[in-house]
């Protein structure tokens, strides 16, 4: 199939395309504006290098890109909103199938969201809520729904309503022979999606989600306590693991320590019972900065946790699911020394549990790290590219002590180019079946790259 160089009209401005006789889908490779503005993602820190990149406008496109993918032996990844941490849906010497254009949502019914991957949160959020409907996700506005249901997906009511991938009713999918197939078909290959599915089968085209009835409104309380000691933040970490043990589903904890200030943040779409208030009345009497808000409408409320839009240079991963606080005990100490060594650095964690340790729910998904009530994270932002290094090799010296104390789970929406044994810490017990999974679906390792499952 030639390939004839001609003018698009993409985000406003003309680029070069390359023409592949149909409106389905547009190759641009190296050298046009298209190119740099697509290939990029979210994090600033990572640049990657695809020979191609197939802009998609519907399945046929994709089907299309596939093929022509498969016929010059470019591996591929797939590009729904690019806001993967360590940038795997771009490559280098491959094709990028980049799905932006296929961002379409519509309710089918009362109860169900059709959605297409590239749609973004802040989108699906500000078309349900107005309806009094919510689908269970994170809080950043610009992540597709693509990529976070396809690992997971975990949010900020996730503990009353389960992980974005537990809503999930149905996809269309292209292989990587081209053939599109859809769940309602294969039950193994929803359960797979829903946790295992991130670029490891083929590409996800559509979706349908049920939905669930939005809480009318959401509060937040904010605890800050500055120029914390090593010891004084173990304490408080170890003081917050216990009490938000017996907070009601309707709330969500965080616990964050910057090497200056704890902070912690505790929010509600319920009322408040005795847990909680006893939640609030100690840790603001151990707080330098106490700060309650006013009960909002949800969808005003979430606006506040939307983040930031543009891109930004960053590492943050995942550091560990765990039970309970004795899972750190040993080297959180160690830990906080660390990330107060390094301005720019902070470690979280978050609560889970709830419905998200439902058996059914355990059943009916890839996702294996069900009986974790708590999933922590690293981050670190710099601006300046020379201090790139000196973030990465002291953010790899901090995970290393959470291996050193044996912690085995990670969350894939979260990954870390350095996790070696990724397979087994993403996936656990389900690892077998994903990649039995692949064998049917992607024999070839058509998709493929750094922490996607081969065979």
């Amino acid at each position: 199939m030639a390939l004839l160089l001609q003018q698009v009209n993409l985000f406003g401005r003309a680029y070069n395309k390359l023409d592949l006789s149909n409106d389905n889908v547009t190759f641009y490779e190296s050298g046009s504006e298209a190119y740099e503005a697509l290939r990029k993602g979210f994090n600033k820190r990572i640049n990657r290098y695809p020979k191609l990149i197939a802009l998609c406008s519907n399945t046929q496109g994709v089907v299309e890109a596939i093929q022509y993918a498969a016929k010059n032996n470019l591996p591929v990844t797939v590009k729904s909103g690019g806001h993967c941490m360590e940038g795997f849906s771009c490559n280098d010497g491959g094709m990028v199938i980049n799905l932006s254009l296929l961002n379409k949502l519509s309710m089918p019914d009362s109860k169900t969201l059709s959605v297409e991957p590239a749609c973004l949160l802040k989108t699906i959020y500000e078309t349900l809520i107005p309806k009094a409907k919510y689908l269970p996700g994170g809080s950043c506005q610009s992540v597709a729904i693509g990529g976070l249901a396809l690992g997971g997906g975990y949010g900020l009511m996730s503990r009353n309503y389960g992980l974005t991938c537990d809503s999930l009713l149905e996809a269309t999918m292209v292989t990587a022979s081209g053939k599109v197939v859809n769940t309602k078909d294969d039950p193994e290959l929803l359960w797979a999606l829903k946790g295992g599915g991130n670029g490891n089968f083929g590409v996800v085209t559509q979706m349908k989600f049920k939905v669930q009835k939005a809480p009318a409104s959401m509060i937040s309380f904010k605890f800050r306590s500055k120029n914390t000691t090593v010891e004084n933040a173990v304490e408080t970490c170890r003081q917050w693991f216990e009490r938000s043990a017996t907070l009601p589903l309707t709330c969500f904890s965080a616990f964050i320590f910057n090497g200056r200030t704890t902070y912690i943040l505790l929010t509600n779409t319920g009322k408040n019972n005795a847990s909680v208030n006893e939640f609030i009345d100690y840790f603001k009497a151990g707080s330098t900065k106490f700060s309650k808000g006013n009960p909002l409408p949800l969808g005003r409320a979430l606006k506040a946790y939307y983040g930031e839009s543009r891109p930004v240079t960053f590492k943050n991963a995942s550091a560990g699911l765990y039970k309970d606080f004795t899972e750190i005990e040993s080297v959180i100490g160690m830990v906080f020394a660390l990330v107060k060594k390094k301005p720019g650095i902070l470690y979280q964690v978050n609560t889970l549990g709830g419905v998200i340790n439902s058996p059914e729910q355990e059943a009916a998904s890839a996702f294996p790290h069900r009986q974790c009530a708590y999933f922590s994270e690293l981050q670190a932002y710099w601006d300046s590219e020379q201090a790139t290094q000196g973030f990465l090799d002291h953010f790899e010296l901090i995970q290393q002590q959470f291996t050193a104390a044996g912690i085995r789970a990670q969350y894939r929406n979260y990954p870390d180019i350095n996790f070696t044994n990724w397979g087994q810490l993403y996936y656990g017990k389900n690892l077998d079946r994903l990649l039995a999974l692949k064998r049917r679906y992607d024999p070839g390792n058509t998709f493929s790259g750094p922490q996607t499952l081969t065979i």
